[in-house]
């Protein structure tokens, strides 16, 4: 590596650590950061401030706690497919959809490989039992596009069950919109040197190298495979009544930025009035006394 790189390596490094702090202060942080002007913390030209990102996300996901009140009021049903090679951003994004949102609204489906009685099942089956009923919404971290990625290309399928998919996947999902459901499906696309960078920084990361299996590995050494099999799969599952949505994630706080705008851009919400909110007034007892805790039980105050 010559000298020329070091800055502009030294400066995604930065970025990069930056990033995972940031993941852990966004559920905490106020509507104080929000109102400092300027941002020392911007670098390389192009790249986006952490306090413009923050400005922005928090915009956003007060949209979408509008959009969770309105689907839970009118019994919406919505599901979002969110594919990609691996460390492409797909976790970044969906947890911050999810991360100011009801659980019990929006939920994450990250279905594991199939066992052994799921395999003898009609392949859309597994997915199709957490799709949503009325007033929840869906974000599957990987979808039934599986088929068409990594069992395509680690040879898990058949090249019979292969073209069986892409025959049958255009009804499946017309017939899921014709439910009423709101189905939408999200590409994210990084570059070769991006997935080679954020590899290095899981490798040499204790508190993210679980993010690696041998099968992200291996999926690395066949970058060029899944790119073909992408490219097959946009082509032939590319419907009107569920196109694909690329989202470019070289940049990852851009890409979940986007996606969020253009998530919600494509359902109709509106805001739903909400009745004002009172505390009630607590109720006291004379003869209520509190028990005291006893001190074995408490735990330590170690910070």
């Amino acid at each position: 590596m010559s000298d020329a790189q070091l800055p502009d390596d030294y400066e995604r490094i930065r970025d990069e650590i930056l990033d995972s702090i940031d993941e852990e202060i966004e559920a905490e942080i106020g509507d104080a950061l929000m109102e400092r002007e300027g941002d020392p913390h911007r670098t390389r030209e192009g790249k986006m401030g952490r306090h413009e990102y923050f400005r922005n996300l928090l915009k956003l996901q007060l949209e979408l706690v509008k959009l969770q009140e309105w689907v839970v009021t009118n019994k919406v049903k919505v599901a979002v497919l969110f594919e990609g090679r691996d460390a492409a951003g797909k976790g970044g994004a969906i947890k911050r959809i999810t991360q100011r949102l009801n659980p019990r609204v929006c939920r994450v489906v990250a279905l594991p490989a199939p066992n052994e009685r799921e395999k003898t099942q009609w392949y859309f089956q597994r997915y199709a039992q957490h799709l949503p009923a009325g007033g929840e919404i869906v974000l599957f971290d990987r979808s039934w596009y599986n088929r068409a990625g990594v069992e395509r290309v680690m040879g898990f399928c058949t090249d019979e069950e292969y073209e069986q998919f892409f025959r049958t996947v255009p009804d499946f999902e017309r017939m899921i919109v014709a439910s009423g459901t709101i189905l939408l499906k999200y590409w994210f696309s990084i570059t070769d040197d991006e997935q080679e960078f954020r590899f290095q920084c899981r490798i040499n990361d204790p508190l993210k190298q679980w993010k690696l299996s041998p099968m992200d590995l291996e999926s690395r050494r066949r970058w060029e495979q899944y790119t073909k099999a992408k490219e097959v799969m946009l082509e032939r599952s590319n419907i009107p009544e569920a196109q694909w949505w690329v989202i470019e994630g070289n940049d990852k706080k851009r890409a979940r930025l986007n996606c969020i705008h253009h998530l919600l851009s494509q359902i109709p919400y509106t805001e739903v009035q909400q009745d004002p909110v009172e505390l009630p007034e607590r109720l006291h007892s004379d003869e209520y006394q509190r028990k005291q805790i006893p001190p074995d039980v408490i735990v330590p105050m170690v910070y």
